[in-house]
């Protein structure tokens, strides 16, 4: 007999988490397990900011799913374009440009979420995300090469203006990345005596009238007191009204002359989900606190692309896009997969959060474990251990906690590696927003060709 097929899609904190429980949970003859995704790894991204800033290497946060012995599991590289929910069919489009159709008997959808981003002029063609591995190893090489071509100018205006960056994003993600590169900045310009350190200039800016208003009134005032006295620049209620190559215009009304745009304003759930046809929430697909899409018994969705039901909280919350809920409902809904599978019953995702952490580096950083407020070194201790004990593999352990010694002990080099080349790359060229397909395409992509077998 033919085995069911388990199509998940997206390697993330929940893809991940969902296929190491299948895969221990089933027995090889019980369903083939087949995972989406572009690249074979897992990466962490919290620790993004971490690896722009030169503290951690891109190895060190980029998992391997291949390192196990144990793992049986087919990868497909690529990424999920469509799917067509009528002929179980998911549309993939691999990293040669190849279009094939992958048909499931189950399927988990945890592709994540994409940037979001908002129809400002200039935004999309001069500013940086900082979603993907490959963006934060960019951004890192454009950081220091501003440095190096501000020491090479002659002009005065160039030179200021390379020397000024805009961080935009008063979230976990933004408020890091500008503490983070910051940090690398003031340490770098030490090398280079023919610079004045006071004409690097950082600003960090939000729409929202708060800092990270997730951590409360004392942690968020702690925050922005110790960016602000490494000379960060916080304005709130200000957002961007257009971007250039060489300016930026904020909506009070201010240019900030600049090469360095780096858009850090929220995720929205991946472009696969307008796919399907289905509800949703805020553009993420509407399941049931067993995170079934309803009338649907076979197909799962999960984390950022999915609008769980959070009981905790109860009313029509919905779970947080974070790596904490993602881990959990990996393992929730594989349980489920295996539950539908063998006709048993499903139960509903619940948790709690456990707090929150925020890595200023160095040693500035606030936590709230448990709801318990730290800042300062507890609260970088705990944000690291929290960090490191997440980490998947006893590799990526062991790589994270050398690249933190090593970095407190012997600093940077402040080396690029080549990524700065003579055509920028921006926002646009790394997230691949545009490859989509409509419904109606999915539909005729599903009828026009015979699915492939496994």
């Amino acid at each position: 007999m033919t085995r069911p097929r388990i199509l998940v899609v997206g390697a993330g904190f929940a893809g991940v988490e969902c296929v190491r429980r299948l895969e221990r949970r089933l027995s090889p003859g019980e369903a083939e397990l087949t995972l989406v995704t572009p690249f074979a790894y897992q990466l962490y991204l919290p620790l993004l900011p971490q690896v722009a800033s030169g503290v951690l290497t891109p190895q060190s946060i980029a998992l391997s799913l291949r390192r196990s012995k144990k793992y049986r599991t087919r990868i497909i590289p690529g990424g999920a374009i469509g799917v067509d929910l009528a002929s179980k069919v998911c549309v993939v489009r691999t990293i040669t440009d190849q279009i094939v159709n992958e048909r499931y008997d189950y399927l988990v959808l945890a592709p994540g979420s994409v940037t979001r981003t908002f129809d400002i002029p200039g935004l999309v063609d001069n500013a940086f995300g900082m979603k993907t591995l490959a963006e934060a190893a960019y951004i890192r090489d454009h950081v220091i090469s501003q440095l190096d071509l501000a020491d090479a100018s002659q002009d005065p205006a160039e030179r200021a203006a390379r020397l000024q960056f805009v961080v935009v994003g008063g979230g976990y993600a933004g408020t890091e990345t500008a503490a983070c590169l910051q940090r690398l900045t003031h340490a770098a310009v030490k090398r280079y005596p023919r610079l004045d350190p006071s004409l690097i200039k950082w600003h960090l800016i939000d729409i929202a009238p708060k800092l990270m208003p997730e951590l409360g009134d004392k942690l968020g005032r702690s925050a922005q007191e110790i960016l602000r006295r490494r000379g960060i620049e916080i304005s709130l209620g200000v957002s961007i009204e257009k971007a250039g190559p060489t300016e930026v215009t904020f909506t009070d009304g201010r240019v900030v002359p600049t090469r360095t745009l780096i858009w850090t304003a929220g995720v929205v759930a991946s472009p696969l989900i307008a796919t399907l046809g289905a509800e949703t929430v805020r553009g993420r697909l509407a399941v049931n606190a067993e995170m079934n899409l309803p009338g649907h018994d076979g197909v799962f969705a999960l984390g950022d692309a999915a609008a769980v039901p959070d009981r905790a909280k109860g009313g029509d919350a919905v779970c947080p896009p974070t790596a904490q809920h993602a881990m959990r409902q990996g393992k929730v809904v594989a349980d489920n997969v295996i539950a539908t599978l063998r006709g048993q019953a499903l139960r509903p995702y619940e948790h709690k959060d456990l707090g929150l952490v925020v890595d200023l580096g160095g040693k500035d950083a606030v936590s709230k474990p448990l709801g318990i407020e730290l800042h300062g070194l507890p609260a970088q201790a705990v944000a690291r251990g929290y960090h490191w004990s997440a980490l998947r593999t006893g590799v990526a352990k062991t790589r994270v906690l050398t690249n933190w010694t090593l970095n407190a002990i012997a600093g940077d080099d402040f080396v690029r590696t080549g990524f700065q080349a003579r055509r920028p790359a921006k926002l646009k060229d790394f997230e691949y927003t545009d490859t989509y397909l409509t419904p109606e395409q999915v539909r005729e992509q599903a009828e026009a060709s015979v699915p492939r077998e496994g």
